[in-house]
């Protein structure tokens, strides 16, 4: 079996908007077709409402609850092969909670993808609290996927460089950020799965867990490096209770992802659509990675299978 947790459908009243020239990727169709073609038997659908960083906070919640409903008519219509992730801002308060509530229980979908930043806010802010104790409480995973840009957006406008640097940029601070300030400490049977292999938090995470030793030890002499650590353990042992998507489409770096959050924490995506044409080459990545038959089966399908509670 294989399932593709990383794939973006946006309702109809989005995907036909002017602005796609008639073109947009992220529609049920592309996904049956890839899927099909792929040989992918089960794919998760989730919306990363991009577009709401022009909405006002009341259209936004109506925009969300739109595509929670369509996700979950998705989800309905093609009960075992496409199944669907609810989406609301962290920090919006009691409306979205209780709009994240409905879907998962009234409409039946599997999780909740929230962006790494909004607005400048991200997601170890106080406000966002409620939020991880709905997710805990409901026992749904959760996706952290980068909004359209995070920080640094005035130096990113060509070459599509917001996407392909700033986007990994704003998830790995965004992992940084839940783990440094306790977020995960304070709830640690939360399950969150980062995408894009969490934005190269892989690479850096040495340098998280050197910092906390050293301030541990009293060794940095500024005031702002020494107030106390709002954890009790290195980093890196956080991070290895994250779960990490597949989607980079390249090998050396996908393996450094999976040696450090281990093959039960490493969950096959592809990001397609919207990238549709690079689906296959994101499924051939992980026939490429060191694993043997039982840890590409995890990989594959098993993990994603545990979090979608479809065992």
């Amino acid at each position: 079996m294989i399932i593709d947790w990383h794939t973006h459908l946006i309702p109809p009243v989005e995907s036909g908007k002017p602005a796609w020239n008639g073109r947009c990727q992220m529609v049920i169709e592309n996904i049956l077709g890839a899927q099909e073609q792929a040989g992918i038997d089960i794919t998760v659908a989730s919306n990363t409402t991009h577009y709401l960083q022009r909405r006002s906070p009341p259209d936004a919640l109506e925009a969300l609850q739109q595509s929670n409903r369509y996700l979950a008519e998705v989800q309905d219509r093609y009960n075992g092969k496409v199944f669907g992730l609810a989406s609301i801002l962290p920090g919006g308060g009691d409306k979205h909670l209780r709009e994240l509530e409905r879907a998962i229980t009234e409409d039946g979908l599997k999780g909740v993808l929230v962006t790494s930043s909004f607005k400048g806010v991200y997601l170890d802010d106080p406000e966002a609290r409620p939020f991880f104790e709905l997710a805990t409480k409901l026992d749904v995973p959760v996706m952290i996927h980068p909004p359209t840009v995070g920080f640094g957006e005035e130096r990113m406008r060509e070459f599509r460089l917001a996407s392909s640097v700033g986007r990994p940029f704003d998830s790995c601070l965004a992992l940084s950020r839940l783990i440094l300030y306790g977020v995960l400490e304070a709830f640690p049977t939360l399950k969150i799965v980062a995408t894009h292999l969490g934005g190269g938090i892989s690479e850096v995470i040495g340098r998280l867990d050197y910092n906390y030793a050293l301030q541990s030890e009293g060794f940095y002499a500024r005031a702002e490096d020494t107030a106390p650590m709002l954890i009790k353990r290195r980093p890196s042992e956080y991070l290895r209770n994250i779960y990490l998507d597949s989607v980079c489409y390249h090998l050396p770096a996908a393996k450094c992802a999976l040696e450090t959050v281990g093959v039960d924490h490493f969950v096959f995506g592809t990001d397609a659509p919207p990238l549709t044409p690079l689906k296959q080459q994101g499924l051939h990545l992980i026939y490429q990675l060191p694993l043997n038959d039982a840890e590409r089966a995890k990989v594959l399908a098993g993990n994603a299978r545990k979090l979608l509670k479809l065992d």
